[in-house]
């Protein structure tokens, strides 16, 4: 699909997205990875065979997040502060929206360094696995700027306000198992077990019903910001039509009849 972002989809729905990019070290930005990555996931929403993401990074990095040589353009004196304006929301913005609307389950699993733009890429994924070589830096503040790609708002909801608040008012890096102590990360396993560590937690998602998964994943979304009484109503409509659905009725019936079997 892309000669800098790789898609694999396995028999099992799994899909693999591999950041490919020596020069930058995966970034995100002066480059096409932004428009790869919504190409990937346009494809996955709308072939609707996929049923887990894993996003990870070729090398010892999994992403640089901004390009230097990308700032060093926008510093030039013909970009003007509302063409910038401009091309955050015309550019990497659309990153966090895609992902975020996303119906499938992501992982990231995070082989490196996940640095800036990187690191909330690991973010805006429903759920993190760390190489114990990996390393997470909300770093923006120490070339003076600030997250522009929806750190501020992913970020305090997976580690809490004040150690988010540590995290971007420092710009500081933490290792793998800081991550972990912190509940960043689910996991943290040898390099080497990485990619296999994600693919059986892919699996185990897998196992289950597509739609109940995707269904579930949105709730899930729709309670970080609804009322009770707003998400309680979603999810009597979702529960609906679960119960019509071919995946529960095979699962009713073959509880029913592990049931009804004889101990020995």
């Amino acid at each position: 699909m892309s000669d800098i972002l790789h898609f694999e989809q396995d028999e099992h729905g799994i899909v693999t997205l591999t950041m490919d990019y020596p020069p930058t070290r995966n970034a995100l930005t002066g480059n096409t990875m932004v428009n790869a990555f919504l190409a990937a996931f346009e494809r996955i929403e709308t072939e609707h065979t996929a049923r887990v993401v894993i996003i990870t990074g070729a090398g010892k990095v999994f992403s640089s997040g901004g390009s230097i040589d990308e700032m060093e353009r926008q510093l030039k004196p013909e970009y003007e502060s509302m063409a910038l304006r401009h091309e955050y929301r015309e550019g990497i913005q659309r990153l966090p929206l895609a992902l975020y609307k996303l119906e499938v389950p992501t992982i990231a699993a995070v082989n490196g360094p996940a640095i800036g733009a990187g690191f909330d890429l690991s973010c805006m994924c429903d759920i993190r696995i760390a190489s114990e070589h990996a390393r997470f830096a909300e770093s923006f503040v120490k070339l003076g700027i600030i997250p522009g790609d929806g750190g501020a708002w992913f970020l305090p909801r997976l580690i809490g306000m004040s150690r988010a608040a540590e995290m971007t008012l420092t710009g500081d890096a933490i290792d793998a198992q800081q991550a972990y102590a912190w509940g960043l990360v689910s996991k943290v396993v040898a390099a080497e077990e990485l990619l296999n560590e994600s693919r059986k937690l892919a699996l185990r998602i897998a196992a289950n019903s597509p739609e109940a998964v995707r269904m579930s994943k949105r709730l899930l979304r729709e309670g970080q910001h609804n009322r009770l009484d707003t998400v309680l109503e979603l999810s009597a409509a979702f529960q609906a039509m679960a119960h019509k659905s071919d995946d529960h009725a095979r699962s009713v019936q073959a509880f029913m009849e592990k049931r009804s079997k004889p101990r020995s």
